[in-house]
């Protein structure tokens, strides 16, 4: 049987997720930077329990690979269930849309690269070497982002503290590790 999204739990991006504490925020820049490594958010979810099922969508999505169609389903019913109007997008299908698809991607794609950094810090003896990829999903390709593709470095290069992935607002980008003898193969 092939291995797809979601057939397989990832635990290590599990424990991130799970580790961060519901935050009520009006506005998506309320926190900057690290902040949102802790908390989980969605600008102008100021309910407790709309927060609370806004995660548990999230949570069942990493946990069970739900896809985003069945997520903007789930999004849909809390939205309703839990009467919260006056957010960025609701109004209109597109918008509704957009926003189901900014909360998903981002929770996934946050919690899986800070899963796949812990899995890539426990086989750095072995492979000690990092390499840059920017992701062809990206539709809207940052430049710098295309200059990085190809980088390798040292898993310990001060360089990685500001530039592991995702580096910045819908980045698709990932990193892959190397060992020596890979190194030596690629030249």
């Amino acid at each position: 049987m092939p291995v797809n999204y979601g057939s397989l739990p990832f635990l290590e991006q599990l424990a991130f997720f799970r580790a961060k504490l519901n935050l009520p925020t009006q506005k998506w820049d309320d926190l900057r930077g690290g902040a949102h490594d802790r908390a989980f958010v969605v600008a102008g979810a100021m309910q407790a329990d709309l927060l609370m099922d806004l995660r548990a969508a999230v949570d069942k999505a990493i946990a069970n690979g739900t896809t985003l169609a069945d997520f903007k389903k789930n999004f849909d019913q809390i939205v309703a269930d839990r009467g919260w109007a006056g957010w960025t997008g609701q109004g209109t299908k597109a918008g509704e849309a957009w926003r189901a698809r900014v909360i998903y991607e981002t929770n996934l794609f946050t919690s899986y690269a800070a899963g796949r950094y812990q899995q890539m810090q426990d086989v750095k003896k072995t492979r000690p070497y990092w390499r840059y990829r920017h992701s062809p999903a990206s539709l809207d390709p940052r430049p710098e982002h295309l200059a990085w593709d190809g980088k390798v470095l040292s898993a310990d290069d001060p360089w990685w503290s500001s530039h592991y992935p995702p580096c910045g607002f819908g980045c698709k980008c990932y990193v892959e590790t190397l060992s020596p003898r890979d190194l030596a193969k690629s030249g």
